[in-house]
């Protein structure tokens, strides 16, 4: 599939009762920018981004970087809107793409004033069903860290199975103490 990936159509949005998934826009850097800012000390522990800051213009700079992956199917970043208002609340995307397989990781991140609302896994059921069954995937994963018990939930309710616990994977937010990963995997048939 390699070289033919970007031919690939994606919708405009993936819809949920109470959310939209929309590809990341050139010009959605200021609205991503708010969001890191004022969520950094909750996402910094787990996000490599959240440990730098950085300007609107640097924000804005990886949002037009995720655009032209999302062009060529590289990579695709998708921003999560509340239906109801249009506000931006935080973001998740399909990563680590293999479309020989293909399978796909998905990962995520909501602003702090939207988190403990469901949205997180409703956001990711709809992803990791269009994956499944829209872009014939046979694999779906969702890789953390060990600790983050909000982002395992997040799998646990949707049915994926915990595959492995990587040890020393990574490193924690100040570099030194290494850390462990969890692996959860979706496969066709899984999802309920």
């Amino acid at each position: 599939m390699m070289g033919k990936s970007s031919l690939i159509e994606f919708p405009d949005r993936i819809e949920t009762d109470r959310l939209y998934m929309r590809p990341c826009m050139p010009g959605d850097g200021p609205d991503v920018f708010t969001a890191i800012s004022e969520s950094r000390k909750e996402l910094k522990p787990w996000l490599p981004f959240a440990r730098k800051e950085q300007s609107i213009e640097e924000v804005e700079a990886g949002v037009r970087d995720s655009y032209a992956e999302f062009i060529k199917k590289t990579d695709i970043r998708l921003h999560v809107y509340l239906k109801e208002t249009d506000k931006f609340i935080g973001s998740t995307g399909l990563h680590r793409i293999d479309w020989d397989v293909p399978k796909m990781e998905i990962g995520y991140w909501l602003h702090t004033e939207h988190t403990k609302n469901g949205y997180m896994i409703e956001a990711v059921k709809a992803l990791a069903h269009f994956a499944l069954h829209d872009l014939s995937c046979r694999r779906v994963e969702i890789r953390c860290d060990e600790r983050n018990t909000a982002s395992r939930m997040v799998p646990e309710k949707l049915g994926f199975m915990l595959e492995a616990i990587i040890r020393h994977d990574h490193l924690d937010e100040d570099g030194t103490s290494p850390r462990n990963t969890c692996v959860y995997s979706l496969i066709p048939g899984d999802l309920k």
